[in-house]
């Protein structure tokens, strides 16, 4: 049954209103913006890997749009935000809607958060770029070259395309190793993976297929995952899962959820809310408690150990292993 609840709304994400200060092309179809303190005041610094939300307008029921976007910056007091976004015409509108900002536009943005620092423990430093994946491989980057970390950077994009790559090869010299085509990018990585020095941690963000295909890879060089670290770009088209009931313990209400619908949207839908920004699984902000049942995890926020104790899931994205899920509200 739909019920409409009277739970309180969990407080929300902290954000701050920023000024467009510049937007330029890097190659064709990327645009990278600054975002910088209406007062000139610098920012809060951040963990390398970073991404910050953007409230990028509303979708077309008029709800609330957000986007996770990874910081290319400085991390350390930076005077500016910076991302850089690849349009794409076939999502939901919020990459079309950065490529609309202009220099002076007021837009509001999350505090940092990271779910992709480097290990600072770590003797070596592997990292992995696909296309505009780049993007918080060159934060990390910076932070190695800054504190002389030793490192690597595998780099693989189009003919003609290759975000940031110029400030890769300022700040990687020799270090930088590009591909454009699949073959030569596994020959070069293949060996790679097999002769990585003992404490080595390999860094990945780029296209699922990249990051699938290099886990598996790993796995079979005989990598402890606790090395592995990886961001993709977001869950992509999910299949619309089976139908569930979604138990409210604390409130003593049932919320069904039908197929093709999330679990967050069924809660909306009875009047029950949130916190959420990205609605993708990526940004951790609905991250929710559970107390019954099995989660299955459709997310890129949880670790793997998280996912595996079903403490919590995500639901915007994840679903119930079942017929039915309880959770803390």
């Amino acid at each position: 049954m739909t019920v409409t609840s009277d739970l309180p709304v969990r407080g929300a994400a902290a954000t701050r209103a920023l000024v467009v200060d510049a937007v330029d092309t890097l190659v064709d179809g990327v645009r990278h913006v600054r975002f910088v303190d209406p007062d000139g005041a610098p920012l809060p610094s951040f963990t390398p890997g970073s991404h910050v939300v953007v409230s990028c307008g509303t979708d077309p029921d008029g709800r609330p749009r957000h986007n996770s976007y990874s910081l290319t910056g400085s991390e350390f007091e930076p005077d500016a935000y910076e991302i850089s976004v690849r349009l794409d015409p076939a999502g939901r509108g919020g990459s079309r809607w950065v490529h609309g900002l202009v220099a002076g536009d007021v837009v509001e943005i999350s505090c940092p958060r990271s779910a992709f620092a480097p290990v600072l423990t770590a003797r070596h430093h592997l990292l992995v770029a696909g296309g505009i994946g780049v993007t918080p491989i060159l934060s990390h980057v910076r932070a190695a070259v800054a504190w002389g970390r030793s490192f690597e950077v595998h780099y693989t994009f189009r003919p003609g395309d290759g975000p940031h790559l110029g400030e890769l090869r300022e700040l990687c010299g020799d270090r930088l190793h590009c591909y454009h085509t699949p073959d030569e990018f596994w020959a070069a990585l293949g060996p790679t993976l097999l002769d990585s020095a003992l404490g080595t941690h390999l860094y990945a963000c780029g296209p699922g297929v990249l990051i699938d295909d290099l886990v598996a890879r790993a796995d079979a060089a005989g990598w402890p995952r606790t090395r592995i670290h990886y961001e993709h770009f977001g869950v992509g088209e999910l299949d619309a899962g089976e139908p569930f009931t979604l138990g409210l313990r604390r409130s003593g209400i049932d919320v069904e959820v039908p197929s093709g619908v999330s679990a967050l949207d069924a809660l909306e839908g009875s009047g029950v809310a949130i916190p959420n920004l990205c609605r993708q699984g990526v940004c951790g902000e609905c991250r929710t408690t559970v107390v019954g049942g099995t989660p299955v995890h459709r997310d890129l926020y949880l670790t793997e150990s998280e996912k595996e104790s079903g403490g919590h899931f995500m639901p915007c994205v994840s679903r119930a292993d079942g017929n039915r899920i309880e959770v803390d509200l």
